[in-house]
């Protein structure tokens, strides 16, 4: 092995399989760049976004983990998201939702 050499076994790795997804059109309207990681609370992003929030409560961008998508001023584009998964509990991002979702299972 090299120093800082990363070994990896062979085949594919699938991310989120069989979990819930939602493909949203989301436009930044907002006369700044906006970036959202990987596993920020979709619903509570920056405002400036303008997309249909409820449909995205309990969801994530479904890309991997560490990434992020970034949107520029007037730009628009679809995402995929996903629904966290667990107990579906979420505290911090914008404070907006603070506790267990409602009707999470």
């Amino acid at each position: 092995m090299i120093p800082g050499e990363i070994q990896v076994a062979e085949g594919v790795i699938e991310l989120n399989v069989g979990r819930k997804t939602v493909k949203i059109r989301v436009e930044n309207t907002g006369d700044r760049p906006v970036q959202i990681g990987s596993h920020y609370h979709f619903y509570e992003v920056n405002p400036a976004l303008s997309f249909d929030r409820e449909l995205t409560k309990g969801f994530r961008l479904n890309i991997a983990s560490g990434t992020a998508v970034r949107f520029e001023p007037g730009q628009g584009r679809e995402v995929e998201l996903v629904e966290y998964a667990g107990t579906k509990t979420i505290y911090g991002f914008r404070g907006e939702v603070m506790g267990k979702l409602v009707g999470a299972e």
